[in-house]
């Protein structure tokens, strides 16, 4: 009986969570927090861990990203999945309309569904007694490619289809057609987080989108931030609505994700009458949209009115106008970003795209540059989407006149005049230099915070106040402020200003692996500064190893070794050091004599989340004093993941990878047990 009633817990569990998901990723409007969520999916886990028999398709587990996959299995889908044809007006529009009304005068007693046409990739989506069994391209239209668990691993699509809840009848089988696409702020976002990680960026959304769905590692899938909107059943052992409106209000009601911009209208005159409204929506719309889709209500009509060459007659696709122009490259400039990366951008001669007239555009990256053989006097295409600043497609290679210049990458920042540091197999180049102005900010607020110097009272708006006001320069002003300095400042009265200057004072105390992590050196983080702290007794030593003797530190490899070098080799750095040791700032290792065995040593350990008692760094510590080592990444390495609350990304990692979990009590244990396991 218990376990009768583990089983039910178990599948309302699944149940619950399913709704969840729907609350959030398809409208938008969660019911509970992340802790909430978290807590559901790890009991969820729990039980699965001793029930896998248990474990069905449509559980919320499946989206993590199953195995990688050798290759795409073809799929024939039991309906042609057809493009449309295009129209440009409201006169191409119209015609469209007559054409139809001659074949079969019931068009005319038809109402009409207007949809926006997503630029994204075609998926086709299989459902077997309620349970999504199969997801597939559009292909050929006839012929797709299977992509089945690349889709689980996408939160929009339901696993299941919940239609209990709605009193109807579970489809036997049950096909739907949608869009996978990317919303514009997180392929905004993705970019911005591998631009400053110094990786390749994406051109735009639609091929981000198709690319991700066409990994042959699902999990690759599930990194990225796909979504999915529906739109027409292709296949059905039940009947369906015999219209497209009543089609998406079922789709709707059974869980499917549906635009909110689609629109029922009477006549060809309203539809025509709507179309400045949806080139102003255009630029408001949350994902790429390259023109709206009209269709005639009635299926049945619209079925029987049959296809022109692959088109079928009873739809047909607005298409906007193209936002792409000519225009000369002048030159190109290149900024430095708070992060130091380098960072091209085209000066064009001016040229009126969307109604706004443009003098710049982005290039992306150094690499786009060279792949695309784009030069200096080059007639070029750009493209503006939205209020966005332009993006260079590619240049017109055909009206080149000789004249052309290839583009060198700078050998010194713009900013500081610095050289600029760059590594093989890496996209982005550097700036080091940690004085540089454009990144200054950036350095002094790592610089002081916490697991680098930790001065307490200085953040963001203080930092950027006192650079402001031209009293610090470089990361070793900060030691020589004073009270009346800061009294200059707006909100500083006497009070203030000596608690923060006594919080400077404090911090040079700070330990040498403090020290090292808060220069910012590329690549030397927390555990990387510890493990340098643990091979040399001060900056001198340090500053004066060769890269052959920092890749002998496990974790140090060539590029990380190259930059510690190259970042102690440069002038300006050698002067902030020379400054920091004037101050005082300069500490010595901590040699701290072994206290017991080494228990944990073998062992790598990820801690992720809030433990209950022990801070980060008081984990960190404890571990490595046992013989343990701690790294911030999990991979295939890694022995333990210490767990606590509000983990993050690195557990679903670490569940795909199998490494056990620990709590802060069984950390204690292991310890305890001189690390066995017990």
């Amino acid at each position: 009986m218990a376990e009768d009633s583990l089983f039910l817990e178990y599948r309302q569990l699944v149940k619950d969570i399913h709704f969840h998901n729907y609350r959030y990723h398809v409208l938008d409007d969660p019911l509970i927090s992340d802790y909430e969520y978290d807590q559901m999916m790890k009991k969820l886990r729990g039980i699965e861990e001793q029930h896998p028999e248990w474990v069905k398709e449509d559980s919320p587990t499946r989206r993590a990203g199953d195995k990688p996959l050798d290759r795409f299995v073809k799929v024939r889908h039991p309906a042609p999945i057809l493009s449309l044809a295009n129209a440009f007006s409201g006169e191409d529009l119209r015609a469209w309309y007559e054409r139809i009304v001659a074949l079969d005068d019931r068009v005319q007693h038809s109402t009409f569904v207007m949809e926006p046409k997503i630029d994204g990739l075609t998926v086709v989506l299989h459902y077997e007694n309620g349970i999504f069994v199969r997801g597939a391209t559009r292909g050929d239209g006839e012929v797709g490619e299977d992509i089945t668990e690349n889709l689980r691993t996408v939160k929009a699509i339901p696993l299941h289809i919940p239609v209990e809840e709605n009193g109807m009848h579970v489809p036997q089988r049950f096909v739907v057609r949608g869009e996978a696409f990317i919303f514009s702020k997180d392929f905004d976002a993705l970019n911005q987080k591998l631009e400053e990680a110094g990786q390749k960026t994406y051109l735009n959304p639609r091929n981000t989108a198709a690319g991700s769905l066409r990994q042959l590692d699902p999990a690759l899938t599930a990194a990225r931030p796909l979504t999915v909107l529906t739109y027409a059943i292709v296949d059905s052992s039940e009947p369906t609505p015999e219209t497209q409106w009543g089609t998406l209000n079922l789709l709707k009601a059974l869980g499917f994700p549906v635009s909110s911009l689609n629109q029922q209208l009477d006549t060809i005159d309203e539809v025509v009458a709507q179309i400045p409204a949806w080139n102003e929506r255009r630029d408001h719309i949350p994902f790429e949209v390259d023109g709206v889709v009209i269709k005639l209500n009635d299926l049945r009509v619209a079925a029987e009115l049959g296809f022109v060459g692959k088109d079928p007659r009873g739809a047909i696709a607005l298409k906007y106008p193209a936002r792409e122009v000519t225009t000369v490259l002048k030159d190109i400039g290149v900024n430095v970003g708070r992060t130091g990366v380098l960072t091209p951008y085209a000066i064009l001669d001016a040229v009126e795209i969307g109604g706004v007239v443009v003098k710049q555009a982005t290039l992306h990256n150094f690499d786009f540059i060279k792949e695309k053989d784009i030069r200096i006097g080059d007639r070029i295409l750009i493209k503006r989407a939205g209020d966005v600043i332009p993006y260079v497609i590619g240049p017109i290679k055909e009206v080149r006149t000789g004249a052309e210049r290839i583009f060198t990458i700078p050998e010194v920042c713009p900013s500081c005049g610095q050289p600029t540091e760059h590594f093989e197999g890496e996209v982005a180049w550097f700036c080091v230099n940690s004085a540089c102005p454009a990144q200054l900010v950036r350095n002094v607020e790592h610089f002081v915070s916490r697991g680098a110097m930790e001065i307490v009272g200085l953040g963001i708006k203080i930092v950027e106040q006192i650079i402001e006001a031209g009293l610090v320069k470089d990361v070793a002003d900060l030691y020589t402020l004073t009270a009346a300095d800061l009294l200059h400042l707006e909100g500083f009265a006497e009070k203030k200003a000596e608690n923060l200057i006594e919080a400077i004072r404090v911090s040079k105390a700070q330990s040498l692996e403090r020290l090292i992590n808060a220069l910012g050196i590329r690549g030397v983080g927390e555990v990387m500064a510890t493990d340098l702290a643990g091979h040399y007794a001060d900056m001198d030593e340090l500053k004066s190893a060769s890269e052959t003797e920092l890749m002998e530190i496990e974790g140090v490899g060539p590029n990380i070794a190259a930059a510690i070098v190259d970042w102690f080799s440069r002038p300006a750095n050698q002067l902030v050091l020379e400054k920091l040791r004037k101050s005082g700032v300069w500490p010595k290792a901590q040699k701290e004599e072994s206290s017991g065995p080494k228990v944990l040593m073998g062992y790598t350990f990820v801690i992720t989340g809030t433990l209950p008692t022990l801070s980060r760094d008081e984990a960190k510590t404890l571990i490595e004093k046992n013989g343990g080592k701690t790294t911030d990444s999990v991979s295939k390495n890694t022995s333990f993941l210490v767990l606590g609350e509000n983990a993050g990304s690195k557990l679903e990692k670490a569940r795909t990878l199998g490494v056990r979990e620990l709590s802060e009590a069984d950390l204690y244990q292991l310890i305890q047990n001189s690390g066995k396991l017990v």
